[in-house]
């Protein structure tokens, strides 16, 4: 159990990559106008602005984005967030779903993290979607492995995830993380719980479960 690091081939995560990504268009392209306005996993976006986020990086040339991240005062998050608000009105849903499945293999990566970290991009981002929207779509094992492989002290610390006191147990791999009271579900949501998520009421188990249920919206 735990999360031993393995080093895994180039040609197996980007295949991983675009295969996520082909899958998640197929999810998006199948949405009802309702369900792209509803709200994801991601505080204040809605499913639109989560797939114009997802894409940006398909989109944004290195200096068009230096000239948002000027406009936004030096602030990732800043400008992430509006980009992400601009962009989901600027297209049509048919074209955010078109933009990632077009760009299954294009080889953007954020900057830190390498291809894993754009594998996490990709799959986080989707479980904001298709969890938020209770769609029963599982990530195939090999991809949450993979992520599951890269969860450490970092992690957490990026993303905001306070699991002090915690050990997370999946219950559908044999994989857990941390010390303290047992917490368990299915290993993609404790995926999001590490990269700071918290999640519909149902998909946890334990004595803690309560601190990571997300507020309805």
């Amino acid at each position: 159990m735990g999360n031993t690091k393995q080093r895994r081939p180039v040609a197996d995560i980007k295949a991983a990559i675009a295969a996520e990504r082909r899958e998640l268009a197929a999810v998006l392209d199948g949405l009802s106008a309702e369900a792209w306005d509803a709200p994801s996993l991601c505080g204040g976006w809605r499913v639109r602005e989560v797939a114009a986020h997802m894409t940006m990086g398909f989109r944004y040339s290195l200096p068009k984005m230096a000239r948002e991240l000027i406009n936004a005062r030096g602030s990732l998050h800043r400008m992430t967030d509006r980009c992400a608000r601009k962009d989901a009105d600027a297209h049509s849903t048919r074209e955010l779903a078109a933009f990632l499945g077009d760009n299954a293999d294009h080889p953007w990566k954020p900057p830190v993290g390498g291809l894993a970290a754009a594998l996490g991009h990709d799959v986080i981002h989707g479980l904001d979607i298709t969890v938020a929207l209770g769609l029963d779509r599982r990530v195939p094992e090999d991809r949450v492995r993979i992520l599951l492989e890269s969860v450490d002290a970092r992690t957490l610390k990026f993303f905001g995830a306070d699991l002090g006191g915690i050990e997370l147990r999946a219950t559908d791999l044999d994989w857990s993380f941390g010390t303290g009271t047992p917490l368990t579900g299915a290993a993609q949501d404790l995926l999001l719980l590490a990269y700071g998520r918290r999640l519909p009421p149902g998909h946890l188990h334990g004595e803690p479960r309560d601190r990571f249920v997300a507020a309805r919206g």
